[in-house]
């Protein structure tokens, strides 16, 4: 029996932080109190000399690639890179290829990750105007949720019939997650900007092309037809100010029905950094203006916005130096999002426990996960080891994602990741990922 106990830590959990320690057993929490006191001689001790104790980060929206796009990413990396940034469990996109769009690929997904990965792991289905029959498959105990664009996308993954669309909704045995842009706007804009600057468009154009107005077509259809049918609908990457009189803000979480999340580069980025970072800050949808930056922070806090996700999306370095119309959408974060989060901690403007309500508590709320997302007795030990006073800089050697590049590149964070837990195992400690393969596929509580 594995016996851990971490001593003198600053407990973050459930909208407090207190001083307490926590015991684990194999892959279990086994108490938590203010002091525990362990009489057996085989107990590995860690003192936290008062770091902060979170409990693991569950990122609800990545990107790692495989199958099929693996020179960008893939499970092993991308999971590695998570532990480094405190991120303990992860829901994988299906837009891979091939694409996640049938049950059987879905299942291959999960023995992919198997044997790569040392975060837990799950993968989420995805919706064509051709599948409807796949999606009643769907399986709520092992799987998170239906995927939809209802915005540009590969192959045949944009949802844009409106019949088969509302047949989804009401038959979707699982919360569906949408990506809103309107198609048709994006490519009128597209048209206009290419007309005047050929392929070689400036970035400082890209929150015009896909536009305020392309998000909020988007996801007040969106919105207007959960309410139509009852479905249980998740917004991916709400950007705009103007999407947020979409949702409420004062209901618990788990009385809504529509929810919404943010992700982190929506609010460290704005349309200014455009001129320094071009096309590695360019994402899908798109950074916009400080006044979006400025609601979408106050949104998170007035609890209109339920989660922080990354959205973690790799390209190579080779891929995002393109020309506008050529460079891919998406970037790295999975390493850097909660040191970014806690930069806005030491700045006043996020408490702690607002930082695990919206990366830990409610992921795990939103989508029923068992016992994962807080620092309770009984569930698995998915915890995160926090130095609130040891900077550092993010610089190539130590970037641990596949294609080598950060938008964080030279940024100094005041808080350190120490140590990361997985299902009570040490898998990363100060710089050093401990290839400990001890994810697990997460279940839902349904």
């Amino acid at each position: 029996m594995r016996k851990i106990l971490i001593k003198n830590a600053k407990l973050v959990n459930e909208g407090v932080v207190k001083d307490g320690e926590v015991y684990i057993e194999d892959d279990l929490i086994k108490e938590v109190a203010d002091i525990i006191s362990v009489k057996s001689h085989d107990v590995k001790v860690i003192d936290a000399e008062g770091q902060f104790l979170l409990p693991g980060v569950i990122d609800d929206q990545v990107h790692f690639r495989e199958p099929g796009l693996t020179h960008k990413e893939d499970i092993a990396f991308g999971s590695r890179a998570a532990v480094a940034g405190g991120i303990t469990s992860f829901i994988e996109m299906p837009n891979t290829n091939p694409q996640t769009v049938t049950i059987e690929l879905l299942e291959e997904k999960f023995d992919l990750a198997k044997e790569s990965s040392v975060a837990n792991y799950s993968f989420m289905f995805g919706g064509t105007n051709d599948n409807l029959e796949e999606i009643k498959k769907i399986n709520p105990k092992n799987t998170p949720a239906l995927k939809l664009f209802l915005g540009s996308s590969t192959g045949n993954m944009l949802v844009d019939d409106e019949k088969v669309l509302e047949e989804i909704f009401k038959n979707s045995p699982v919360l569906i997650a949408v990506h809103c842009e309107d198609e048709q706007t994006i490519k009128d804009n597209l048209a206009k900007y290419k007309k005047d600057f050929g392929d070689d468009i400036p970035m400082v154009y890209h929150p015009k092309i896909r536009s305020v107005e392309a998000c909020y077509l988007s996801s007040s259809k969106a919105v207007k037809l959960a309410k139509k049918t009852g479905a249980k609908l998740h917004v991916f990457h709400v950007s705009t100010a103007k999407e947020l009189s979409l949702f409420e803000g004062k209901k618990a979480l788990k009385d809504k029905k529509i929810t919404a999340e943010v992700c982190i580069h929506h609010l460290w980025f704005n349309d200014t950094d455009y001129e320094k970072k071009g096309t590695r800050i360019k994402w899908n949808p798109a950074v916009k203006t400080e006044k979006d930056q400025k609601a979408l922070f106050k949104a998170l806090l007035d609890n209109k916005l339920d989660v922080i996700a990354t959205d973690h999306a790799p390209h190579t370095k080779e891929e995002k130096d393109q020309a506008y119309t050529k460079a891919p959408s998406g970037g790295p974060l999975v390493q850097h999002a909660l040191p970014a989060m806690l930069e806005f901690y030491h700045k006043g403007q996020i408490s702690l426990p607002k930082i695990v309500e919206k990366m830990c508590h409610n992921p795990a709320i939103l989508f029923q996960i068992e016992k994962r997302g807080y620092i309770r007795e009984g569930y698995k030990a998915d915890l995160v080891l926090v130095d609130p006073n040891a900077p550092w800089t993010v610089q190539k050697d130590n970037i641990l994602y596949k294609c080598g590049w950060s938008p964080f590149e030279k940024t100094t964070f005041k808080s350190r990741i120490t140590h990361t837990f997985v299902n009570g195992k040490l898998v990363y400690k100060n710089f050093k990922v401990l290839d400990v393969k001890n994810g697990e596929r997460l279940m839902f509580d349904r």
